[in-house]
């Protein structure tokens, strides 16, 4: 039988970005945008504030787009401030180089497993389980199999190595993509 499990974010990442004021490294969007039109050309940006000082910050969207070339339902998202656009944006690659930002996901998702109870199986019992994300966040495969599962992680690395636990994908990086794994008990 095959268990689903997914990797859920529980709020927007912590952006790392300089802030010229104090010299932190965190931000923290809150979904807030600011558009400011001249004339007939468009500028947005995703508002972040330092985790230090409150100072605000201004990451680029849109950059002198001429207003009719934008798609009214965006225009729309920017104006209602909408926290889902904000999630989208900073995770958008093009987004991410045009303002040289990374994302810091810790404590930012959870681990849904369904309410599935792995420990309570037969010591023979195999579990296959498929890894879903639901965004792209980056985490050490064998962290999921460890809290997942119960397991601590030093356990879970000793299982990769006697050859019980395996996947079609490398368990020591961080994957932002979905998977699958076997666990021989």
């Amino acid at each position: 039988m095959l268990n689903n499990w997914v990797v859920m974010p529980t709020c927007l990442p912590l952006v790392l970005r300089r802030c010229h004021t104090c010299a932190s490294e965190r931000f923290r969007a809150n979904g807030k945008f600011r558009v400011n039109a001249n004339h007939k050309l468009l500028d947005a940006w995703l508002l972040v504030l330092c985790t230090s000082c409150g100072e605000t910050a201004k990451l680029t969207v849109l950059e002198r787009m001429h207003v009719r070339s934008v798609r009214p339902e965006l225009l729309d998202r920017l104006h209602d401030n909408d926290p889902g656009l904000a999630a989208e944006l900073l995770q958008d690659p093009v987004v991410q180089r045009r303002n040289r930002i990374a994302l810091d996901w810790d404590n930012a998702w959870r681990l849904d497993t369904g309410g599935s109870d792995h420990l309570d199986r037969e010591v023979s019992d195999a579990i296959d389980v498929s890894v879903r994300f639901a965004a792209r966040i980056p985490v050490r495969p064998v962290r999921l199999i460890a809290e997942g599962c119960g397991l601590s992680r030093a356990e879970a690395e000793r299982l990769i190595t006697e050859g019980k636990l395996v996947s079609a994908v490398r368990l020591s990086g961080k994957l932002s993509g979905d998977f699958t794994f076997t666990l021989k008990r």
